[in-house]
């Protein structure tokens, strides 16, 4: 028996129609009666929810995916979606082709905000054998992480201008600066502590009967035996990861106390308790507080006492810690009695992210100083340590104390500026939002008014073009072959040249090239090293040409390359519009 098209209820055209790529519907609709009848709105919204994950706070987007699709034009949305997602892959290519105007174009991709990540995900996710893998994926990177920084460093801001900021999004903002391609965004994490507060809910039934102090040792001992919070044994209290939300509760890694702290609040929070930050000296208490009408246990306080406390340590245990066991070591550490009662009162969400940037800050140097001496790259690990930091003098500087000096930021300028320079050039756009701001009315804010113009000069105008002299011999390396340093023995990539030194005077008496075997009069490198750094390198120091690129130096050399040549084992040049022979 043969079966037509126009036999088959509207269910299976429907499902056929699923089938189909998106830009082809119109055309089908058009040409077959049967498939334009269906409904437009339940095949639109389909598609928006399986096309696109990552949606900008704007779109509203779970509220819309809640209502009867009939009320939303999900035709009008994913229309839109396609169209950016069009016009940020178009940019990218532009930004891969040539170096010039690389801001003018990031720009217009940040300027999609979150609707940008599905995009950059993609490209950031291309085969291996894509003709330009290495600089697809870097610039992808880059992008991905700018749109990361805007969404924390947005966060900092609201706290920065007095307005509300759960405590889960302020910690979580630090995650968006190592993120990358991973887990961990700011609605990942309060997705995951959805899933945290469910499963308390699924395994004790009968939560919401028991007395609010009875819940807390409940929700503190789940989190202790899942491993939500604090640090096993055999592992090191100072780590690195260990500052981060978004890795305790996706990677069921350590937590520091504050951290243990925001993730105990935040799932109370959701199980009806109302729970705090104590920020106590050395360590980070939860406060849980009684609702106004009811006590930590059955007996209501009476009309006239204060709401009842308790409070919890879910970095140690599910118990109770005394109020005097508390006051005892504030007397111990010599404590005024007079300030206990700051010591032991709430800490603000500002407090709290201030005090995570000096964790990162002590972990970084903690870190840095475990690798001094060693040639094993610390930024192998995750997250790395250069990100890290980063987030910590942004959240210090978008959120000092209110006993700070005038002019708080000025100290950390000269980091923010190294690290645009080098490794976060796309952030100009942020620097300039919200870190000239902050220096009005002090004398660096001309200071970083030209650094901005010099960076924005720089990147509009072409690259200068450097040829190689016909027949000459004097500059015998690339652009692209990787060699090891004949004396400090680091490895490094080739990624410009000059035919003799170029560097200034006091530099070369600085870097005492003219007590050099052949001085300055020979060529010189521009070289990008991997532990990302840049130097200067003389053409006689410059040894093992024939060697392959280490792992650290591949993720790094998409800024200047297209991919690896296995064969040559040299990296193909992305900047031949400034080394048109290389």
């Amino acid at each position: 028996m043969t079966v037509k098209l126009d036999d088959l209820p509207p269910e299976v055209l429907f499902q056929i129609l699923l089938w189909v790529p998106p830009a082809s519907i119109p055309t089908i609709q058009q040409v077959c009666r049967k498939f334009n009848n269906l409904s437009e709105p339940l095949l639109w919204r389909y598609h928006c929810h399986e096309q696109f994950r990552y949606w900008s706070p704007h779109h509203d987007i779970q509220r819309k995916f809640a209502q009867d699709a009939a009320s939303v034009d999900w035709k009008d949305i994913f229309r839109n979606r396609h169209i950016a997602d069009v016009t940020i892959s178009s940019e990218l290519e532009s930004i891969l082709s040539s170096q010039t105007r690389r801001l003018e174009k990031s720009e217009k991709i940040f300027a999609y905000g979150y609707d940008a990540k599905d995009t950059l995900l993609r490209h950031l996710h291309c085969s291996d054998d894509a003709e330009d893998v290495l600089a697809r994926r870097y610039y992808s990177d880059a992008l991905l992480g700018g749109v990361h920084r805007a969404t924390a460093i947005n966060e900092w801001a609201k706290l920065k201008n007095g307005q509300s900021v759960p405590l889960e999004r302020a910690l979580a903002a630090f995650d968006q600066f190592v993120l990358h391609d991973r887990e961990g965004d700011l609605h990942e994490v309060s997705a995951r502590l959805d899933e945290v507060a469910q499963s308390i809910r699924d395994e004790f039934p009968e939560l919401s009967e028991n007395t609010p102090r009875r819940k807390a040792e409940l929700i503190a001992g789940y989190l202790v035996r899942s491993k939500l919070t604090g640090v096993a044994e055999d592992s090191q209290y100072h780590n690195l990861q260990n500052n981060f939300i978004g890795l305790a509760l996706n990677s069921s890694h350590a937590a520091l106390p504050l951290i243990s702290v925001g993730i105990f609040c935040s799932v109370a929070e959701r199980l009806g308790l109302v729970a705090v930050p104590c920020g106590f000296p050395f360590h980070v208490y939860a406060i849980v507080i009684a609702p106004d009408d009811q006590g930590l246990d059955e007996a209501p306080p009476t009309d006239q006492s204060p709401p009842q406390l308790m409070y919890m340590d879910p970095f140690r245990s599910d118990r109770e810690v005394p109020r005097s066991d508390l006051e005892a070591q504030l007397r111990t550490m010599g404590v005024p009695p007079d300030e206990h009662e700051t010591q032991l009162g709430v800490s603000s969400v500002a407090e709290m992210v201030r005090r995570t940037a000096r964790n990162i800050i002590g972990s970084v140097q903690a870190t840095r100083h475990v690798h001094e001496g060693s040639n094993e790259s610390n930024e192998a690990q995750y997250p790395e340590s250069d990100g890290a930091l980063y987030a910590a003098v942004w959240a210090l500087m978008l959120v000092p104390d209110d006993n700070a000096a005038l002019f708080p930021h000025a100290r950390y300028l000269p980091y923010i500026m190294d690290y645009l320079e080098k490794q976060s050039f796309f952030d100009v756009r942020l620097v300039e939002m919200y870190m000239l701001p902050l220096f009005e009315g002090s004398q660096q804010l001309q200071q970083l008014r030209e650094a901005i113009h010099v960076i924005r000069v720089g990147d509009s105008v072409p690259k200068p073009v450097y040829c190689r002299p016909v027949g000459s011999k004097r500059i015998p390396f690339r652009v692209g072959q990787v060699f090891r340093h004949k004396r400090y023995h680091y490895q490094g990539v080739i990624t410009g040249w000059d035919i003799e030194c170029a560097a200034g005077e006091a530099w070369m008496a600085q870097m005492g090239v003219d007590r050099l075997p052949r001085g300055r009069h020979q060529s010189f490198y521009h070289v990008l090293v991997e532990d990302n750094s840049v130097r200067y390198v003389a053409e006689e120091n410059i040894a093992d040409t024939n060697i392959d690129a280490g792992s650290s130096l591949m993720a790094l050399a998409g800024r200047h390359f297209k991919r690896w040549d296995a064969a040559s084992k040299t990296f193909v040049s992305n900047i031949r519009d400034e080394y048109p022979d290389d």
